[in-house]
């Protein structure tokens, strides 16, 4: 009796024919998520406003890819709830409503709050990062780039989740900021509503570097009840 086959020798590598099979869809994926991530981007620098339709022929051109790897980063896009496929119509980037902003306000203060009362000998790159978003936004206000001073508010606060030190916390926040700025052009006013923030930043950084994690936690906890405050009046 010969001796019993190894499972490699019975069977080498099966899932590896399976990956094959389904190479050239891989592939497409990993474009349409570079092309996710670039869309995602332009949301969050406030060049792509809620209510607008993404063509896919002029999409697709702008970007140099197929409409199938553009029809993937779509759907990738609106299962993050940036974008909406309406039927018959195509695809918009999605309008939010008064009940997107305060359930994106109640994640935003478990991951941000959470994130400040959880650190501990804060790392000087951490703290670097929240300054030089404080300092951009500074510059941009001063060219009265309110755009700008906006988008570097959201570094802010990513870089104040970051104090987690957790990788799925800083995926969350990264599209936390992506629908909180649709949430942000509800407002015209872009200078009364982003101008006060930046002194309120510098303020809570201050008390990081001087490890008041417990004032820091409180100061970002009424700072963000005021933000959604504005926001839901500029909604209603």
């Amino acid at each position: 009796m010969g001796s019993p086959s190894t499972p490699d020798q019975a069977d080498p590598d099966p899932w590896s024919d399976l990956l094959a099979d389904n190479r050239s869809v891989l592939d497409r994926t990993s474009t349409a998520e570079r092309v996710a991530d670039a869309l995602r981007q332009w949301i969050i620098d406030g060049r792509l406003r809620p209510g607008t339709r993404l063509s896919e022929h002029s999409a697709g051109k702008a970007l140099g890819v197929s409409r199938n790897t553009l029809r993937e980063a779509f759907r990738l896009l609106v299962h993050e709830r940036l974008l909406v496929h309406e039927f018959h119509r195509g695809v918009f980037v999605r309008v939010l409503d008064a009940d997107d902003v305060t359930d994106l306000y109640r994640t935003r203060r478990l991951l941000e709050t959470g994130a400040i009362r959880a650190a501990s000998d804060i790392p000087q790159e951490r703290l670097a990062a929240i300054t030089s978003a404080i300092t951009a936004a500074e510059e941009a206000a001063a060219e009265e780039r309110w755009l700008d001073v906006g988008t570097a508010n959201m570094r802010f606060h990513q870089a104040i989740t970051a104090l987690a030190g957790s990788p799925r916390a800083d995926e969350i926040m990264q599209q936390l900021t992506a629908e909180l700025r649709l949430a942000f052009h509800a407002t015209s006013a872009l200078r009364r509503f982003h101008e006060p923030y930046i002194e309120l930043n510098r303020r809570i950084a201050r008390l990081l570097a001087d490890g008041d994690l417990d004032a820091a936690a409180h100061a970002l906890d009424d700072y963000l009840t005021t933000a959604q405050r504005q926001l839901l009046d500029a909604f209603a």
